[in-house]
C-alpha cells in the first residue's frame, strides 16, 4: 500500500486527482493481505478432518470420553511401540551408511565400487524408509532417471531424498555440513561421486555450474538429484526454480511427489522446528503416505532460455502432483521482496492511471477537437 501511494503521488503532478482513483489499489492491497499466497506455503497444511495426531490447546473443547480414550491409546501406540521401533531403525540405517561406504570406498576396481556403492545405498535408504514407515507408491517407472541428467523434484522436506533414493540411486549435491550429517557426507563420497560444496563456494554460480557440468558429462555416473525451490514448501504448490539447474544444456528428468497429510504431515517448517524434532514427529506420526510420479525427460527447445525452461519443467510437475503453479521465489520465507519487484508493481500502477487518464482525454478530444490538439501540443512541449 506504501509503494502504491508513492507512486500515486508522482502521478498526482500530471493526473488530476478523483477519490474514485485509489479505491483499486486499496482492494488490491487489502486482498493481498487477507489471502497471502505466498506466506500460506510456509505453514502446515490444513486437514479437513482430524487425524488422531495432536489436540490443539487453542479453542479446545471436549467431544466425548470415546474420543478421548482412543487418543490417548493412539499416544500410547505411537510414542511406546512405534516410535522405539522406528528410532532403532534409523539408527541401524544410518551405521550401516557409515560402516558400509567406507568400507567399498577403499576398493581399488572403480567398477565394482560404482556396483557395491548402488546396492549398499539402496538397502541403507530402504531401512530409512522402513522408520518413518513410508508407504510410496511409484509411477511410470519406465521414465526413471538415467545416468548423465539432471533428476529435479519439489521439495516438501529433508526425507524427499531417502523417498526417492528408496528406488534408485543418485549422485547428491549440496551444502558441507558438520557433525553427525558431515560424517555422513564424507563415507558417502568417499564410495560414489557426490558434490559437496563448502559454504562460501555456494555463492559461486561458475564454480557450482562447472561441477555439474562435470558430472553429467560422465555418462557413468549417477543422475543428481536436485531441488530447484531452495527450501521446503508445505505441499500444497510448486514455487520458482532457480535456473542454475537448467543452465547446463542436459536432459532433464521431472519428478513429482505428493504426500497425503492425513497420516503424517511431511513438511519441514525449519523456521519452528530443528531437524531433529522434526525428525522425531516423524518417526511419532501414523505413517507417511505418498505418490512418487517419474515424468518424460525434457530439454531446453532452440530458442529456449533456462528460465523459461525451469518454468516448463515446473509447471509439468505442479500439473502432475495437483499442486499450485506459483512464480513466487521460496526465498521469501527468509527474505524480504526485492526492490524490482516493487518497481514491477508502481509500473503497473502507473500504467493503469495514464490508461485511464488517456481513454478520458481521447473522449473529451472527440467532443472538442480543437481543444484536444492546443492540450496535446503544450504536452509536447513540456
Amino acid at each position: 500500500i506504501g509503494n502504491m501511494l508513492k507512486c500515486y503521488q508522482s502521478l498526482m503532478l500530471i493526473i488530476p486527482f478523483e477519490m474514485a482513483d485509489i479505491f483499486y489499489f486499496c482492494r488490491r492491497g487489502v486482498e493481498s493481505i487477507v489471502d497471502d499466497e505466498v506466506t500460506k506455503r510456509f505453514s502446515a497444511q490444513e486437514l479437513e478432518t482430524w487425524n488422531l495426531l495432536t489436540r490443539s490447546h487453542y479453542n479446545f473443547r471436549h467431544i466425548s470420553l470415546r474420543l478421548t480414550v482412543l487418543w490417548g491409546l493412539g499416544v500410547l501406540i505411537r510414542y511406546g511401540i512405534l516410535l522405539p521401533l522406528r528410532v532403532t531403525l534409523a539408527a541401524t540405517g544410518i551405521s550401516l551408511i557409515l560402516v558400509l561406504t567406507t568400507l567399498v570406498g577403499f576398493l581399488p576396481s572403480r567398477e565394482l565400487r560404482f556396483f557395491l556403492t548402488e546396492k549398499v545405498h539402496v538397502m541403507c535408504y530402504r531401512i530409512c524408509v522402513r522408520s518413518l514407515t513410508a508407504m510410496i507408491t511409484y509411477h511410470n517407472r519406465e521414465n526413471k532417471p538415467k545416468n548423465g541428467g539432471i533428476c529435479v523434484a519439489n521439495h516438501t522436506t529433508p526425507i524427499d531424498v531417502i523417498i526417492l533414493a528408496n528406488d534408485g540411486c543418485y549422485s547428491l549435491i549440496g551444502q558441507a555440513h558438520r557433525g553427525l550429517l558431515g560424517m555422513v557426507q564424507r563415507a558417502m563420497v568417499k564410495s560414489s561421486p557426490h558434490i559437496w560444496f563448502d559454504r562460501s563456494e555456494v555463492k559461486d554460480r561458475h564454480l557450482v555450474a562447472k561441477r555439474l557440468s562435470d558430472h553429467v558429462a560422465d555418462k557413468t555416473k549417477q543422475p543428481i538429484l536436485i531441488f530447484p525451490e531452495g527450501t521446503c514448501i508445505n505441499n500444497t504448490s510448486v514455487m520458482m526454480f532457480k535456473k542454475g539447474s537448467f543452465e547446463i544444456g542436459c536432459t532433464v528428468y521431472p519428478v513429482a511427489i505428493k504426500y497425503d497429510p492425513l497420516f503424517g504431515d511431511a513438511f519441514w517448517n525449519s523456521s519452528k522446528f530443528g531437524m531433529v524434532n522434526y525428525l522425531l514427529r516423524m518417526m511419532s506420526s501414523w505413517a507417511i503416505v505418498c505418490s512418487v510420479w517419474y515424468l518424460p525427460p525434457m530439454n531446453r527447445e532452440e530458442g529456449e532460455d533456462a528460465v523459461q525452461f525451469a518454468n516448463r519443467v515446473k509447471a509439468a510437475i505442479a500439473a502432475q502432483g495437483g499442486l499450485v503453479d506459483l512464480i513466487w521465489d521460496g526465498g521469501l520465507k527468509r527474505a524480504k521482496v526485492k526492490d524490482a519487484f516493487k518497481e514491477e508493481q508502481q509500473k503497473l500502477y502507473s500504467k493503469v492511471l495514464v490508461g485511464e487518464q488517456e481513454q478520458g482525454d481521447n473522449k473529451s478530444s472527440e467532443e472538442n477537437p480543437e481543444e484536444d490538439k492546443s492540450y496535446h501540443g503544450s504536452a509536447n512541449g513540456q
